[in-house]
């Protein structure tokens, strides 16, 4: 069975210009070209005429690379009319959001779910889609994630973050691939 057949939608989390500054977030991002992938595969769901819903941090947090009045989503993922935009102020997207039941009326049961940053709000809705009954998959290389500083003071590179958060999902909360594979299962 195709990935299309199984009533799939779309989650582009976070995708957000506010990234792009590398410093702001810790620095060093991996993943330099998640955009970009993120939109090759918007193009292909778009293509087969499957739901999309765009994720957008709104920071209550007036100094944040992501409140209200910075730039809104990224050039690669920008949204079209009649695709659904969810605005949210805390990690996950289905807290306050009404994106649960959005889901539900349309009868979606499966959720592809990309975005940045992977140990933050791309893993909290994965983790919470799962918890819901959703069959989730998380595209590893339209992720990514920024340098870390540990509870010591240690410093863990964004290619190591990106890997555990990753890991920490992988069989018990998402299925994890890469694009190349979702596009061949879609």
């Amino acid at each position: 069975m195709k990935l299309r057949d199984k009533r799939p939608a779309l989650l582009l989390i976070d995708i957000q210009k506010g990234f792009l500054d590398e410093n702001y977030w810790g620095g060093n991002r991996n993943n330099k070209e998640a955009e970009k992938l993120s939109g090759k595969i918007l193009e292909t769901w778009r293509n087969l005429n499957l739901p999309v819903f765009h994720i957008r941090h709104n920071s209550t947090n007036l100094t944040s690379k992501l409140h209200e009045s910075d730039p809104g989503f990224n050039d690669h993922v920008l949204p079209q009319d009649g695709e659904c935009v969810i605005t949210k102020n805390v990690n996950s997207a289905f807290i306050g959001t009404g994106l649960k039941e959005k889901l539900d009326i349309q009868k979606i049961d499966t959720l592809v779910i990309l975005g940045i940053t992977t140990n933050h709000c791309v893993s909290t809705t994965a983790r919470m889609a799962e918890n819901f009954g959703y069959e989730t998959y998380v595209i590893s290389d339209a992720t990514a994630a920024f340098d870390r500083v540990g509870i010591h003071g240690e410093k863990y590179e964004a290619e190591l973050v990106h890997l555990m958060a990753l890991a920490n999902l992988s069989e018990e909360f998402a299925t994890i691939m890469n694009t190349e594979e979702l596009l061949r299962k879609l």
